[in-house]
């Protein structure tokens, strides 16, 4: 078995200095980091702690105890769901064996890119809303802490608080809605103007839009690193990872036995977790089938102008438009400019039709002419195992539209590179961490929304102790419940979030 490697560095001395809000005094970092995870973030510094963000679904960690005896839990899917899982059974003092497919961060798996986005507007949640707002402050704290405790170890940082910046050319839905949440939950943030937005980041072209909001604590993680430092800090807390394909085993008296990998081997447990992603559906065909959808999403990374700084960290925020996100190159790898990118030209300033122009030959002020149609579904694309993941030519104009529109600065910038993933929805638009129908002893734990990597580091916690016993708020458990309802058969995927 190939052990993960540590994270790769291309500056392996002492760690970049860290955000100033994170240099508090030891005894202040120790106070907060004993609090329950419904604490979460706000306040006049980027990691203070606040009393008046109100937590509304905080996790019942039970820290400090074992819940039920000694087990050897099998952790099918070494992602970040699974790899966050595996640590907290095996802080708890149980045996835990990690099995992965193709190895912890590769490039099938969702989170196999170089980045992920941290922030915390959810207005567009119409289940337990709140849970995804608190929860989200909670994982910004949570990797803040991350990297003071293990970040000195790699030499290098996982996690930049960037801020971040919604805008929207009017009010609706998802903008008004994440404003009340925050509002009914204390958390900071900023109501901008074009003008302030103008002075702030000169780069970013904000002109005819009504909606600038700003969240100060949010960030931006490195995906593929740190989850290879995880499996790294898993397996010398003692957490055995083997790769291959394991395939659940049957359940008789209501328990799972054993899951088998292809050449034959089975491998025993007494509770079996099952963190697949997108696999979801192939793993456990029966029970989740049609219960799960896994658009391909993509992204694009451009390179900033030579000896020209704005579009890197910390010169510019994380942002959010309609349909695309996007934030800065990071100085640890140096990667690009970020765009999660749109096929839907955005509208341009002072004009009504989308940006791109007419089509040619057409009178004065005519729209543009709409994009061609998709072709057709291939089976395939919705597979993760056979699925292509190069991103066409028209994909990568998408993105670059939204980088004309604004961040103008970038509109000719030379693509470095492509990525593409899978990820879920669940057909009840949450997660899911629940026993699958008929076994006591077996999980499923998953469903991530185009969401699930910066919630990880604090739904591993939660899904841990559901599996050695602790049932915790009876919301939560009815929130990430085994759905019953299914897609229908001819349901197609759809995008959303900033993975």
């Amino acid at each position: 078995m190939t052990e993960p490697s540590a994270p790769r560095d291309p500056f392996p001395v002492a760690p970049p200095p860290a955000d100033a809000a994170d240099d508090l005094p030891r005894r202040d970092f120790l106070r907060l980091a004993t609090l329950g995870a419904g604490a979460v973030l706000a306040g006049a510094a980027p990691l203070a702690l606040e009393a008046q963000e109100r937590p509304t679904f905080p996790v019942r960690t039970g820290r400090g105890r074992r819940a039920g005896p000694t087990m050897h839990v099998v952790v099918v899917g070494g992602g970040v769901w699974g790899v966050n899982i595996a640590r907290h059974l095996r802080k708890a003092g149980h045996r835990v064996t990690v099995i992965e497919q193709y190895g912890i961060a590769n490039s099938r798996a969702t989170s196999g890119d170089e980045t992920r986005g941290i922030r915390s507007s959810y207005g567009d949640r119409t289940i337990t809303p709140e849970l995804w707002v608190s929860w989200a402050r909670e994982s910004i704290k949570r990797w803040r802490e991350f990297d003071a405790e293990h970040g000195k170890r790699f030499g290098t940082r996982f996690f930049y608080t960037t801020g971040d910046l919604l805008m929207r050319q009017a009010p609706e839905n998802f903008s008004s809605k994440s404003r009340e949440l925050w509002d009914k939950l204390g958390v900071r943030y900023e109501v901008l103007d074009e003008a302030e937005v103008r002075k702030r980041w000169p780069q970013i072209d904000a002109s005819d839009h009504q909606v600038l909001l700003y969240e100060p604590d949010a960030g931006v993680a490195r995906a593929r690193d740190s989850v290879q430092a995880m499996a790294t800090l898993a397996r010398d807390e003692g957490v055995e990872f083997r790769v291959g394909r394991a395939a659940p085993g049957p359940i008789a008296g209501g328990r799972m036995r054993q899951v088998s990998l292809p050449d034959g081997t089975v491998v025993t447990g007494d509770a079996f977790v099952f963190a697949t992603g997108p696999w979801m559906h192939k793993t456990l065909p029966d029970v989740m089938g049609n219960r799960t959808l896994r658009p391909l999403g993509h992204v694009v990374y451009f390179g900033t102008p030579v000896d020209d700084a704005r579009f890197t960290y910390p010169n510019i925020p994380t942002w959010n438009v309609p349909g695309v996100t996007g934030w800065a190159a990071l100085p640890a790898d140096s990667y690009g400019f970020r765009v999660r990118g749109s096929l839907r030209a955005p509208t341009p300033p002072n004009t009504g039709q989308p940006a791109g122009g007419a089509a040619p030959g057409a009178p004065a002020g005519a729209a543009p002419p709409p994009p061609p149609p998709p072709a057709a579904a291939n089976p395939a694309d919705t597979d993760p195992d056979l699925s292509s993941r190069w991103t066409t030519e028209r994909q990568i104009d998408g993105s670059r539209n939204v980088l004309r529109r604004y961040f103008p600065a970038m509109a000719e910038a030379p693509v470095l590179a492509t990525r593409a993933c899978h990820y879920e929805i669940s057909v009840n638009r949450n997660f899911i961490v629940d026993r699958i129908p008929g076994a006591e002893n077996a999980w499923i734990t998953g469903q991530g929304q185009a969401e699930g990597f910066k919630f990880s580091i604090v739904i591993g916690e939660y899904a841990a102790w559901r599996v050695m016993g602790d049932a915790g708020d009876p919301a939560l458990a009815e929130a990430f419940k085994y759905p019953t309802n299914e897609y229908p058969a001819n349901a197609r995927p759809f995008g959303g979030g900033d993975e």
